[in-house]
């Protein structure tokens, strides 16, 4: 695999490497999407289009995480920035672990809990190179340096998906001028994740308050 995409780096931010383990996979999921169609934008490869990431271009990226977006887009350009952040988001990080995977960048160890329910657990072959984008993108946030627009990117998505492991949400809140400014360079899917990740927060809340049996009254 040549130079780590967007959402490569993203997946690996998001790696326990601790624990060989990725924390709750369909926000995971959600972010792998969303930083796969930032990569595209800063490529100069989709453009926003009345509120519509549209393809601009042609040719291949090298990267088929990305290459199989573009096709996507070009397919079915009607969709907004936050359907396409949800829509196909699994699939997305499935097949960027399979060729993480493929290339020797993790090793994925597919197990099955209660002999029913498929469980990945990826092991980075190479924890300090996960370690480095911890560290460049907590550097990005303390400081008012200019950065990379990668690592403005990554550290954008970091915080819109609420990742705490890298960003906890005291540093969040104490850093939220920086935040935003970054999040100006990174495009439309940054503020889409952010309202997909509080639509997912919403729901889930939801549903323990339904199953706690909170809302129930007595006679």
């Amino acid at each position: 695999m040549n130079e780590l995409s967007l959402p490569a780096q993203a997946y690996l931010l998001a790696c326990d490497t601790g624990r060989n383990r990725l924390p709750d996979r369909e926000r995971v999921a959600l972010l792998v999407r969303a930083a796969a169609l930032t990569d595209l934008v800063l490529r100069g490869r989709i453009t926003d289009d009345g509120g519509r990431p549209v393809v601009a271009g042609a040719g291949g990226t090298g990267h088929l995480v990305l290459d199989d977006l573009l096709a996507e887009l070009a397919a079915d350009p009607h969709r907004k920035w936050r359907a396409r952040v949800r829509r196909g988001a699994r699939e997305t990080l499935r097949s960027l672990e399979a060729q993480l995977d493929a290339a020797g960048v993790i090793t994925l160890r597919t197990s099955r809990v209660l002999g029913v329910f498929p469980r990945r657990r990826p092991e980075v072959r190479d924890p300090a190179s996960a370690a480095a984008l911890h560290e460049s993108v907590r550097a990005a946030v303390r400081s008012d340096a200019p950065v990379s627009a990668d690592v403005a990117a990554l550290t954008s998505l970091a915080a819109a998906v609420e990742l705490g492991a890298v960003l906890p949400r005291a540093s969040r809140r104490r850093h939220r001028d920086r935040l935003a400014r970054l999040a100006e360079q990174s495009g439309a899917a940054v503020p889409a994740l952010r309202t997909v990740i509080r639509e997912l927060q919403a729901a889930r809340s939801a549903t323990v308050a339904m199953t706690s049996g909170g809302g129930g009254g007595g006679g």
